[in-house]
């Protein structure tokens, strides 16, 4: 062959190479970006736009007014752990393969399984960048549950849902290597974690501002312990409450030389310290929502805001006083929808309708198929999940669960199914001299206060055939398998 036409088709080869990788990523920049946002025991009642009366969320109410918020939206699990593992897998709590909050020595959680599809695995499938920032507590570093083996490229934070319990850690988490959080020692306060953990959600953001990126939020407040930096936002609230009765912590709580990592701190201002950690939250809300505009990112975006569980009562924690349940009843640990009922927005431009609301009823493991279908990716075999993209869009007909469930592996054993307007709540399974049986019609009592299990004998023997038919045993959590 002549030099120069050998010339001709190496140049040839090669802008047909670089022109294929071109097109390439010209058809990742279309998908949209998203942004997941979970927060951590943030109760229904704990927004403005929900009726919240002394805590400010304007960056929260204003995602609400610019997308659709779902008002029948459930987490997977009244506690942490199992109501991650539903979110990511797909399957509800008596599928999904981490089902209670089973500690593991001497930090970390039981890890869930590598071999599990999960949600990020899927948008890594489709060209995704991936990143998690936050708490995790699927499993520690180098075990099968951690963030690389779910899907998860890039993580930093708390590994260990036990010492996401405080603040001011001596250490957090990134890829697996242990990083020194500057003047904290267990003894000493100097760096609040969850600002250096939303730095690196930013950076996130602009590093991979020209890829399609997955990006998981699991941030930490307003799980207990109370605690927030001493700044105009907390000074606002300690203004507002004026002198408040101290919340004083059990022995072990206060940092020192005997400080017990899963214990909580006592805090002068109670209800100033929530207050603030909720506004925070929004304040990192509101960051997000500014550094997507800024990159030109905001119209191709979808963010989704919601909470892994009901509002809890620890370390001082006072929800009747914030309402923070709302309209329902039950706290953090309850199958009562005030354990599990949570607040849920979507904001997708061009696509999902602002201010808008959908009555579709939904839950964590739904957002799997979701995904999966938004990105055109398979949905796997034998999940829970419904997708709601017809929800999202109004493009079709959306298909219905036949029913939600639930079970929780403390407090003697609790279970819960509803199916259409009905649900029954089943507590202290294990012992079935204490078992108690409670049935409800949400569409009238969404408060859950009339029991009407005795007028509706059939109604109560149907929803117990699917409970027990929805409990798959589990080699680890083996409540209720005795």
């Amino acid at each position: 062959m002549k030099p120069w036409l050998l010339s001709f088709f190496v140049a040839f080869a090669f802008w047909s190479c670089s022109g294929s990788e071109e097109k390439q990523d010209d058809s990742h920049r279309s998908q949209p970006n998203v942004v997941f946002i979970l927060a951590d025991d943030l109760g229904y009642g704990d927004l403005g736009f929900l009726g919240q009366q002394y805590i400010e969320t304007p960056n929260i109410d204003r995602l609400a007014k610019e997308g659709m918020f779902f008002t029948q939206h459930y987490s997977g699990s009244p506690v942490c752990a199992p109501s991650r593992s539903a979110l990511l897998t797909g399957l509800h709590t008596g599928h999904t393969p981490i089902r209670g909050n089973s500690e593991v020595q001497p930090e970390g959680q039981m890890p869930m399984t590598d071999s599990v599809q999960t949600m990020s695995k899927i948008f890594q499938q489709a060209g995704y960048v991936t990143g998690a920032f936050g708490k995790w507590g699927l499993g520690m570093n180098e075990t099968s549950g951690e963030p690389v083996n779910q899907g998860f490229a890039d993580f930093y934070g708390y590994l260990c849902q036990r010492y996401a319990h405080r603040y001011y850690p001596a250490y957090l988490w990134e890829n697996g290597q242990k990083v020194d959080m500057p003047g904290n020692d267990w003894t000493a306060k100097t760096t609040y974690a969850p600002d250096l953990i939303q730095e690196k959600t930013l950076e996130f953001i602009e590093q991979n501002k020209e890829k399609p990126f997955f990006l998981f939020m699991p941030i930490v407040t307003p799980h207990a312990e109370l605690a927030a930096p001493d700044d105009e936002i907390l000074q606002k609230y300690v203004a507002k409450f004026g002198d408040e009765k101290p919340h004083v912590a059990p022995e072990g709580g206060d940092y020192g030389p005997d400080m017990k990592i899963s214990a909580y701190q006592s805090h002068p201002n109670p209800h100033a310290a929530f207050a603030a950690m909720v506004e925070r939250i929004d304040v990192y809300v509101g960051e997000v929502l500014d550094k997507l505009d800024e990159l030109g990112l905001a119209e191709n975006t979808i963010i989704v805001f919601t909470s892994d569980n009901g509002a809890h009562r620890e370390g001082g924690a006072d929800p009747d006083f914030f309402d923070s349940n709302g309209p329902f009843r039950g706290y953090k640990r309850d199958l009562y929808d005030g354990g599990v009922h949570v607040p849920m927005i979507v904001k997708w431009p061009g696509k999902v309708n602002a201010g808008s609301t959908s009555d579709h009823v939904s839950a964590f493991w739904d957002w799997l198929p979701t995904f999966a279908d938004i990105l055109g990716e398979k949905t796997p075999d034998g999940i829970d999940g419904v997708s709601f993209l017809p929800s999202l869009t109004g493009s079709k007909e959306q298909t219905s669960h036949d029913y939600l469930y639930w079970e929780f592996h403390e407090l003697g054993g609790r279970q819960a199914v509803r199916q259409g307007d009905w649900k029954l709540v089943k507590y202290q399974v294990i012992d079935s001299t204490k078992t108690t049986l409670e049935l409800f019609d949400l569409s009238k009592d969404p408060g859950e206060q009339n029991d009407l299990a005795d007028q509706n004998p059939e109604k109560v023997k149907e929803l117990e055939a699917l409970i027990a038919k929805s409990h798959k045993p589990n080699p680890i959590f083996t409540l209720f398998d005795k």
